[in-house]
């Protein structure tokens, strides 16, 4: 920027004193600082947008680079998992082959579903009464009944 020293401020008043007169020279030096002022602003938003234009390279880029590790890795996954899934599929087939050469058949697994006999037999009636379990359903108001405080008569 211009390099103005203490001396050149004075020369330059001087000079605008004489050629401005005094009775203007108030007014011309208000609107020389608003002007000033203005085109500071003006300065420091055009490097702010700079600054905010270089910060959006910048992020573009790093979006860029980002993309293309997730681009890297989910190939790496689909190829990974096309492998396993030809692995699995030889492996059930070795062990489907293996199973049908086998004369013995063995029955399939069957989940018990809701077959309530089948729970309530799981666990033993006395294993039940000894840790509090509730074998039998109870209204809220037999219950309400069950522990009332009795009256003494």
């Amino acid at each position: 920027m211009i390099d103005i020293g203490l001396s050149k401020m004075a020369l330059i008043g001087a000079v605008a004193l004489i050629v401005i007169g005094p009775e203007k020279l108030p007014r011309v030096a208000r609107t020389v600082g608003t002007l000033l002022g203005k085109a500071q602003r003006y300065v420091s938003d055009v490097k702010a947008e700079v600054n905010r234009s270089m910060e959006l390279d910048e992020l573009k880029k790093m979006k860029d680079t980002v993309e293309n590790a997730a681009r890297d890795v989910h190939n790496s996954i689909q190829t990974s998992a096309s492998e396993f899934e030809k692995d699995w599929a030889e492996a059930t087939d070795t062990a489907s082959s293996a199973l049908q050469d086998q004369t013995a058949v063995v029955p399939a697994y069957k989940h018990p579903g809701k077959n309530w006999r089948l729970k309530r037999g799981a666990v033993p009636q006395w294993y039940k009464a000894r840790s509090g379990v509730r074998t039998k359903a109870q209204s809220g108001a037999a219950r309400v009944a069950r522990f009332r405080p009795r009256k003494f008569h």
